[in-house]
């Protein structure tokens, strides 16, 4: 998913916790001037993560007129950024590649649950992982993504075949994501127990975990309410490219 803009927000659950909930409406912000601050790049007021680390990219709630200059500035000409609704419309000339919409999950009661066959993934994981990813789709995953937070696998027969793991991180708060599974292992659970377990490493930290997902996954919106979340808010997602003859204005 490119990009996490607001939308409505559930009353009922974000109203529930004493926690401030406010931040996941620009996650992706809150992280980059937060807890991932030490992964930042910055260009006035855009910031993102290392290109091959995420591909989040946010600007403040209440940017300047010149903020999609300065999301520029950061991206390059030709990069692919996402929209964001703080900042409205892309100027006229930007191509918009994506639009879709998306739902916000927070935790309200989740099962959490640590898992036995559940292992730690690492740097050296990351090729199994790469590979997975791409048979699977689970949304973007880069070469060093695995350095955002606690990733947790389960292997057959010494090989990857399911995982899931932490992404956006803003304060008190930790995003599950990378949820996927070999085609082959499905319907076995093997996804809910490691969304359970890294739930449950966050937990341990006294945070919170909430995630995304499309809106028109509905079969992986109604597990993750059968584990305790609940839907906080509708957010859209969408991406644009930025013209290759993009110049900084005078």
């Amino acid at each position: 998913m490119s990009g996490v803009d607001s939308g409505g927000v559930d009353s009922s659950v974000a109203g529930s916790s004493v926690l401030d909930s406010s931040v996941l409406d620009n996650a992706a912000w809150a992280s980059l001037t937060g807890p991932h601050a030490g992964f930042a790049e910055r260009a006035g007021q855009a910031v993102r993560y290392p290109a091959d680390v995420s591909v989040f990219l946010a600007v403040p709630d209440e940017p300047s007129a010149d903020v999609w200059n300065d999301v520029a500035a950061l991206a390059g000409p030709g990069a692919v950024v996402p929209v964001f609704s703080q900042a409205g419309p892309p100027p006229p000339d930007w191509e918009l590649l994506e639009e879709r919409a998306g739902v916000q999950l927070v935790d309200a009661g989740v099962d959490a649950v640590s898992d036995p066959e559940a292992v730690r993934l690492t740097v050296a994981d990351v090729p199994e992982m790469l590979d997975l990813v791409a048979r699977t789709k689970p949304g973007p995953f880069l070469p060093r993504t695995v350095l955002l937070g606690t990733y947790l696998g389960i292997r057959h027969e010494g090989a990857l075949v399911a995982m899931a793991g932490e992404r956006l991180h803003p304060p008190g708060w930790t995003e599950i994501s990378a949820v996927c599974t070999d085609p082959a292992c499905r319907d076995r659970g093997l996804a809910g127990r490691l969304v359970r377990a890294v739930a449950a490493g966050i937990r341990d930290r006294g945070e919170t975990p909430f995630l995304h997902a499309a809106a028109t996954n509905v079969n992986a919106i109604r597990r993750y309410e059968g584990m305790g979340f609940r839907l906080r808010r509708r957010t859209s997602f969408g991406r644009v490219r930025i013209p290759d003859d993009w110049r900084a204005a005078a």
